[in-house]
């Protein structure tokens, strides 16, 4: 089954990639039995246009913020060769033109030396130009994990959509936009971590069920040192999510003991020889008896009549 494009009206407001070069011309019939049709009125906003590269400015709605000197330099390299094929899609702002998709393309532009770009102008409001580039990378898949998180809550606090809402219009699941969201509650070193690629998003997944920043960058630091899978992190954060609870139990003031469980218990101690810890509360509770060693155990086993045989 196809893949469904991702974003409704998308097409609209991209168009078709413009060509730089003339498109070819269908022939006009010169029969005296047909009238030449009239000309196409072309708007001019739709045409490719050369503009100056200082008049181009990146756009604060777009979501992806990290790129790659290596791969800038090896696309600069390549517009060296063969110029920028595909324009920049912008807008018009008061004295510039912002960039709605193609910044990757301007930043390389920069790097080659051009002075120029071939630009195609749409008109966009605030919303469509973040829905579209946040579309068009996540197609091309150039976000990284909180980048693509940062985008959904972007859309959802900027322009009071829903998480189904913002799943229809970027193509995913609302399950995709709601655990990419979840992301944002990591630390903030931990996000660097993982724009970073140092650790995974299943390692972040399991991170998260930590409660403290503290604990969530011990535990990834751990995870970069030891180069943890997922599996071995899960078991890292059990632990340390055990050691919470002990800590948190060892915190607790103690409740003062009834004084018949506290008679029973010295009883008990005196009898075994060895450590008791009684537990009761209306008629349930527990009994810990501790040993050290294999021989005490076999000694309070005889106490109490059970053969260890």
């Amino acid at each position: 089954m196809a893949k469904p494009a991702l974003g409704r009206g998308l097409g609209a407001l991209l168009g078709g990639t413009p060509t730089l070069g003339n498109p070819p011309q269908p022939a006009v019939p010169t029969s005296a039995n047909h009238t030449p049709a009239p000309a196409p009125v072309i708007d001019t906003r739709e045409r490719v246009q050369r503009v100056p590269l200082d008049r181009i400015r990146p756009c604060s709605f777009q979501p992806r913020k990290d790129f790659s000197p290596e791969a800038l330099r090896e696309l600069a390299d390549s517009i060296k060769e063969q110029g920028i094929v595909q324009p920049l899609i912008v807008r018009e702002r008061n004295d510039h033109f912002e960039l709605i998709a193609g910044e990757r393309r301007w930043r390389a532009a920069q790097l080659a030396g051009l002075t120029e770009a071939p630009i195609v102008i749409r008109e966009a409001d605030d919303r469509a130009v973040l829905e579209l580039a946040l579309i068009e990378n996540l197609q091309r898949e150039n976000l990284n994990a909180v980048e693509e998180a940062q985008g959904y809550f972007q859309l959802i606090s900027q322009f009071q959509l829903t998480q189904e809402a913002v799943a229809v219009k970027v193509g995913k699941s609302r399950a995709v936009v709601a655990n990419a969201l979840r992301l944002l509650k990591l630390a903030p070193a931990i996000q660097n971590f993982l724009r970073e690629g140092r650790i995974s998003v299943g390692h972040a997944k399991v991170i998260l069920g930590l409660d403290t920043d503290q604990q969530q960058q011990l535990a990834a630091e751990r995870v970069i040192k030891d180069g943890l899978n997922v599996r071995q992190t899960e078991g890292l954060v059990a632990k340390l999510q055990d050691r919470v609870t002990i800590e948190k139990t060892a915190a607790k003031p103690a409740l003062p003991k009834d004084t018949h469980v506290a008679s029973l218990e010295d009883r008990l101690r005196e009898r075994l020889g060895t450590k008791i810890h009684l537990r009761y509360a209306q008629g349930k509770g527990s009994l810990e008896i501790s040993f050290f060693n294999d021989d005490e155990l076999e000694r309070i086993l005889q106490i109490l009549g059970i053969n260890p045989d």
